[in-house]
């Protein structure tokens, strides 16, 4: 009987949240702002178009509008969802557009690579999930390769059609549930590796022992590539060119799926894919073209249209980075020399802004700072098609207005450019 109960309870939960998102759907601004991530990410000249993401939920909480109330495991996902996109959409939207469907993850998973990650964490904050980490090496010589696995994919297809069924009767009249395979294509497979050698050992070993590195970095891509076939072996594909975030802003676009795309299987080709070496900061764009790009290429060659980078600064690699096939966004990161990278650039990628998030973290809340942040930086890519992207938000020191002042800031100074 509780059983019962509970599941009424969620139900109720879960419609009231979704009447709320199909109001929302039905604003008009939605169509609009797919049509300005079209054709940025066609690279027509458009405003700076915003996203803001990996926010601090923790810290996040106003007037209860982050409480999550469902039992059920599996809805209360569902629910904690629903509730930060409505949370975001009332005050930091940014240009986020808000579809009109409920999605039901498929159940997915896969035996990983052999081996995880032996790790010692540190945390400042018990309630974040952001912690500071020292990794224990586990690969140090070519007879420990033999370590690193190729996943195996499974997919169960009874719990898959079960939620999918549950989430059916939930939304029934409401909002239409739809299957969701895989739509996040970003992978790193350096930031993986780093945390099984140690940073200092592979870097030093690209090196002295440049031969073995390869081997290293090798085995790690075939794992990956392994694992993208499988998953369209599996028809396990879900198309991402719509409000999924890969990397950078939203990837609306007419360019995908492929002219000959087949509805009942997507492939690669049809989607947006992304990888990023972030532990080659301080490397140069020779080494990083032999040890990564050129293992990143065989992955990336599989996609339609292609991201690269997330916090490494590519302002000094644009060059190598030209190599990629349908390359369409580069990110460009706190770090980068904003002049420089815009230069590179110019309009033949969209230059994927990622402001400072550091700001926000400060003892002292600036926002003057901010905007004079933001203005320099924007008025430096004014040539550029630039979208900008606000992520790795570690902390809004439990003021969650500075995140909803910065996206204000943000939207009064994209406006006053003169593309619509």
């Amino acid at each position: 009987m509780r059983r019962n109960a509970t599941n009424k309870d969620d139900r109720r939960v879960l419609r009231e949240l979704g009447t709320i998102i199909r109001d929302i759907a039905a604003d008009s601004i939605n169509g609009e702002r797919k049509i300005l991530w079209k054709r940025l990410n066609g690279l027509k000249c458009v405003r700076p178009l915003i996203f803001i993401f990996e926010i601090p939920w923790h810290e996040m909480e106003y007037e209860n509008e982050l409480t999550s109330l469902c039992h059920n495991s599996f809805l209360k996902e569902i629910e904690i969802k629903m509730r930060r996109t409505i949370y975001q959409w009332r005050h930091m939207q940014g240009d986020m557009v808000i579809e009109g469907f409920v999605a039901s993850p498929l159940a997915i998973s896969d035996t990983g690579i052999g081996l995880s990650e032996n790790v010692v964490t540190s945390k400042t904050d018990e309630r974040s999930d952001i912690v500071s980490r020292h990794f224990n090496i586990q690969i140090r010589t070519e007879e420990n390769l033999e370590k690193i696995k190729k996943p195996v994919v499974r997919h169960n297809e009874e719990e898959s059609e079960r939620n999918f069924q549950l989430l059916s009767d939930i939304f029934d009249g409401l909002l239409p549930v739809r299957k969701e395979g895989v739509k996040y294509t970003s992978v790193a497979p350096w930031d993986e590796l780093v945390r099984l050698t140690g940073v200092n050992e592979i870097l030093t070993d690209m090196a002295v022992r440049p031969n073995y590195v390869h081997k290293v970095i090798s085995r790690m891509t075939d794992a990956y590539l392994s694992h993208l076939k499988q998953c369209e072996q599996l028809n396990l594909l879900a198309l991402n060119n719509d409000n999924t975030y890969l990397g950078g802003g939203l990837q609306y676009t007419d360019e995908l799926p492929q002219k000959d795309f087949n509805p009942r299987h997507v492939r690669p080709l049809d989607m947006w894919g992304r990888t990023m070496s972030q532990i080659f900061s301080a490397v140069s764009p020779a080494m990083h073209d032999e040890f990564a790009l050129q293992y990143e290429l065989k992955y990336l060659g599989q996609f339609g249209l292609t991201y690269y980078g997330c916090c490494e600064p590519l302002h000094k690699k644009i060059g190598i980075l030209r190599q990629i096939p349908n390359l369409r966004k580069i990110s460009m990161s706190p770090w980068v020399n904003t002049e420089e990278g815009a230069d590179e650039i110019g309009q033949d990628y969209v230059y994927s802004m990622k402001p400072n998030p550091a700001f926000l973290a400060s003892n002292i809340w600036k926002p003057e700072l901010v905007r004079k942040n933001l203005e320099e930086n924007l008025k430096k890519t004014r040539d550029c098609i630039t979208e900008v992207i606000l992520k790795d938000i570690s902390t809004v020191c439990y003021q969650p207005q500075r995140l909803w002042e910065w996206s204000r800031i943000a939207a009064e100074i994209v406006a006053g450019y003169g593309h619509s």
